[in-house]
């Protein structure tokens, strides 16, 4: 917790007042039974009204005090524990944001969501509680336990032997409680695993009808966090039945040492009263305190599970060359393709892989491996192949979502390593295999290419992905409200969007990641006809399980278990690529297949 401290610096005051607050409302609980006693010995004993009146008035003052001290605590409280699971739950946003796709996949995202949903809720209650009660129950439970033995020595013994008996059943219990509850958590993330997985996948589950089965699962899933959890409550439902017993006996103890000893005249009625309310009173704090316990037991394994996404760092760490500048460099202003300068070599390469290789975390297999190749500036270039061959891994390490475990990516001849983040993916665009808006306008989506975007670029951008009859026949045109993930859009409105998306900034390289498999051949066809339009300086990177999609680039990559199986053009695969030929013959009338 003393690492997330910092989070409490806006709220020092606070975090101050609040138990400084119940510290004295606990004061003035404790003065209470003393005020009643002197009511009994004094005003009752001699039939003072006067007396009796003035101490009643006085309880009444002190219990609106103390009314007042309790608010001002609460709120105090509940504005510091507020503000510290806000700022603590921003920057862990932050921080999981700034992962790569490397390290999240790696912790999960059913996890993280609930580290920044549960964990930092459960860490703000044991905060909130921990404000209120730090200072006060200690007080109650040893402040009795003093004004006990300013009224009878003797029976402050008592009060001594019960609270060391409710002191060692509340540490028995909760240090078993501890451990139940920490592994309520864990199964509390694959109950929300499960859930986002089935909510994720639903038309699938439809799709085979195997709702029964998810039920099942997902029941099996839930009892057995329901054990853990009725277990764990069990356990800590022993705490209330035994302290419980402990004060009644000391209660009964105290009434009949104390009835002796006012017998004997060594005690007064009304110390006996007093007596009995203090014990009463340390009955209620340590409940209040075993509550404490276990939910700080639960913020202490919350706060580990919160700064073990702390403690995880950023592999991909971003160099001092801006992509632009490079590019101005490198190509000059007036760059044009042109295949002599690829014969000659004038130019390097925009992209060049030298013998790449990836593996993902905890896979032993390569995803990718020695794959070379370069691109020029301005080509187009089509990547195809098996379902698992290794295409979309390939293009993800363009933008460095992911980083080449072996060999190394270049841009414009430099390492991709030395470029800044933010410059090399300003400059490179891509569309991936699924199609993800974000809730608010057709126009703010856009605006994600480029927010200084005017609504011409935006319908341009629109129009080349064959998008701009979305618009038109919306009543609100680029103002038309998107639901979350886009679910009032159909799959080829999706990613036609998604395309003018990339397309509104006009970037240097452009991949489409299998992004045109929801539209029909037509659209497609009109799509990278459009696209080939464009600024002959764009270079254009086409994933797809289609032969016509790429068929007309001027290089194609074929991939094959994540090796390269073939590079050239239409023609020359045809001839010289096997699994190219039987891709093409599969999808192709064999006479325009050769």
């Amino acid at each position: 917790m003393l690492k997330l401290i910092k989070y409490l610096k806006n709220y020092k005051k606070e975090a101050v007042l609040s138990p400084l607050f119940k510290f004295f409302e606990a004061g003035l609980e404790l003065l209470a039974p003393l005020i009643i006693a002197k009511m009994i010995d004094i005003g009752i004993k001699n039939a003072d009204k006067t007396y009796i009146i003035k101490m009643g008035l006085l309880i009444i003052v002190f219990s609106f005090v103390g009314l007042v001290c309790a608010i001002l605590a609460q709120y105090f409280a509940a504005k510091a524990a507020v503000g510290f699971s806000t700022g603590l739950r921003d920057d862990l946003f932050r921080h999981i944001m700034s992962l790569s796709m490397n390290e999240a996949d790696s912790v999960g995202r059913d996890t993280l969501i609930a580290r920044v949903i549960n964990d930092t809720d459960q860490i703000q209650m044991g905060l909130n509680l921990t404000f209120r009660l730090v200072l006060r129950s200690p007080l109650i439970v040893f402040g009795a336990l003093f004004m006990a033995f300013t009224i009878d020595g003797f029976e402050a013994l008592i009060f001594a032997g019960v609270i060391l008996l409710l002191c060692i059943t509340v540490v028995l219990i909760m240090s078993k409680s501890v451990i139940y509850y920490k592994n309520v958590q864990k199964k509390l993330d694959a109950v929300l695993g499960k859930i986002s997985e089935n909510l994720a996948g639903v038309r699938v589950i439809r799709a085979f009808s195997q709702q029964e089965v998810q039920k099942e699962e997902f029941n099996s899933i839930s009892n057995s966090l329901m054990r853990e959890q009725v277990f764990a409550g069990k356990l800590s439902a022993l705490m209330n039945p035994i302290t419980y017993m402990i004060i009644n006996f000391g209660i009964i103890a105290i009434l009949y040492t104390g009835a002796v000893r006012v017998y004997t005249g060594r005690l007064t009625q009304g110390a006996v009263v007093a007596l009995v309310n203090y014990m009463g009173q340390i009955l209620v704090e340590l409940l209040k305190l075993a509550n404490l316990i276990i939910l700080m037991s639960r913020s202490y394994a919350c706060t580990k599970r919160v700064l073990g996404v702390f403690d995880i760092k950023n592999s991909l760490i971003g160099g001092e060359l801006d992509l632009g500048d490079v590019f101005d460099r490198v190509y000059g202003s007036d760059y044009k393709y042109h295949d002599k300068d690829d014969k000659n070599g004038v130019f390097p390469p925009v992209i060049e892989f030298d013998n790449t290789g990836f593996v993902y975390p905890e896979s032993g297999a390569h995803a990718v491996e020695g794959i070379n190749f370069s691109i020029k500036r301005g080509q187009t270039i089509g990547i195809i192949g098996a379902t698992g061959s290794g295409k979309t891994t390939l293009i993800n390490l363009i933008p460095r979502f992911y980083d080449a475990t072996s060999g190394s990516v270049k841009i414009a001849g430099s390492n991709i390593k030395d470029y800044t983040i933010e410059s090399l993916r300003k400059h490179i665009s891509v569309v991936g295999q699924k199609s993800l808006l974000f809730s608010g306008t057709i126009k703010s989506n856009l605006k994600w290419g480029d927010s200084d975007a005017d609504d011409a670029q935006l319908e341009q951008a629109l129009e080349i992905a064959q998008g701009k009859e979305i618009i038109d026949l919306k009543h609100d045109g680029l103002e038309s409200e998107i639901e979350q993930l886009g679910r009032n859009l159909s799959g080829g409105q999706k990613q036609r969007i998604s395309i003018a998306r990339s397309l509104v900034r006009m970037p240097e390289i452009l991949i489409l990641d299998d992004s045109s498999s929801a539209l029909d051949y037509l659209t497609d066809f009109k799509l990278r006809k459009a696209i080939s339009g464009l600024d002959k300086n764009m270079t254009v990177i086409i994933v797809s399980q289609r032969v016509s999609s790429i068929k007309n680039a001027d290089m194609i990559i074929v991939l094959d278990e994540g090796r390269i199986a073939g590079i050239g053009t239409h023609e020359e695969l045809v001839k010289s690529c096997l699994l190219y030929h039987e891709i093409c013959s599969s999808q192709l009338f064999e006479e325009n297949a050769v």
